[in-house]
């Protein structure tokens, strides 16, 4: 079982996970729902990584979290959260 760093984000009425480890997404309703699509990505994204020759997986880079982080949203607050996922 492997873990992987994950920030949250509220985002009009959703939740947003974002994985710093490989830059998939997932988003739900609530934080709990936004992680297990970001999970099933993650499986997804592993089943094909491991099958095919020419897939590339690398961290997200720091530009992309900076962007994340201060996408404007007039109809939210701002709320972050920042987690350990195992998958």
């Amino acid at each position: 079982m492997m873990f992987y760093t994950v920030i949250l984000r509220e985002s009009s009425g959703y939740w947003v996970s974002l994985c710093l480890e490989n830059g998939l997404v997932g988003q739900g309703e609530t934080p709990e729902q936004a992680i297990d699509k970001l999970k099933e990505a993650i499986e997804s994204f592993l089943e094909v990584y491991r099958s095919e020759d020419n897939v590339y997986s690398s961290p997200i880079h720091i530009d992309e979290l900076h962007e994340f982080l201060t996408i404007e949203d007039p109809e939210s607050s701002e709320t972050y959260e920042l987690r350990k996922v195992y998958a």
